[in-house]
């Protein structure tokens, strides 16, 4: 008898946990779609986990490149109905689903964007929030030449970012020759899409 209450407690909290896995994985998907449904927002990168804001349509090479409190607040606004709420001044947590958005704190006016996630501890099913500069430059760090550029040219046609700020970032070895054509080609795409709706009348926010 004793035996058979313990194999009946046990599938019940196999099915548990199996239900509430499938719950989170559904609501996983339905997150990535709803932020790749917005026009400020994307999931720049699912491998990398790199979530991107749409920061502006034109840059200066000198441009600050960080997270501003709008950009933030759209980021917190679309993650509220999935659970996630504000941990601190950097990290967007889902409790539930032990799920944090790491949010890079401000360092210095001329910080590589390179180095945005530095001195940030990610753990494998969290998240980054970054400017399009910053994640463009995590892609270029993370991938070669060719896969850089596909999923580079996917964000800028959505996210503009400060190509030219990443271009002053590069080391200048004959090594970085073909990232700094890359950037070139790049370029020139985006102010083609820029010029052109949607992006023509996005305006950065506010």
């Amino acid at each position: 008898m004793i035996d058979q209450l313990k194999r009946l407690f046990d599938r019940k909290t196999y099915a548990a946990v199996r239900y509430d896995a499938a719950k989170q994985h559904a609501n996983s998907a339905d997150m990535v779609a709803v932020l790749n449904a917005d026009p400020y927002l994307m999931v720049a990168d699912a491998g990398l986990r790199l979530i991107s804001v749409f920061d502006d349509l034109h840059y200066d090479r000198a441009d600050l490149d960080m997270l501003s409190a709008p950009m933030r607040r759209r980021a917190l606004k679309k993650h509220a109905p999935f659970e996630y709420f504000q941990r601190s001044g950097s990290v967007i947590e889902n409790c539930a689903a032990d799920i944090r958005i790491h949010m890079p704190k401000f360092r210095a006016l001329g910080a590589s964007p390179f180095d945005a996630l530095r001195e940030t501890s990610m753990r494998p099913q969290d998240y980054a929030l970054l400017t399009p500069t910053q994640a463009a430059a995590q892609m270029i760090a993370a991938y070669e030449v060719d896969t850089a550029k596909e999923r580079l040219a996917a964000l800028v046609l959505k996210h503009p970012a400060n190509l030219l700020r990443l271009f002053d970032f590069l080391e200048p070895t004959p090594s970085k020759a073909a990232v700094r054509e890359m950037l070139g080609e790049l370029l020139f795409l985006q102010r083609a899409a820029v010029a052109k709706e949607p992006l023509k009348s996005r305006r950065a926010l506010r």
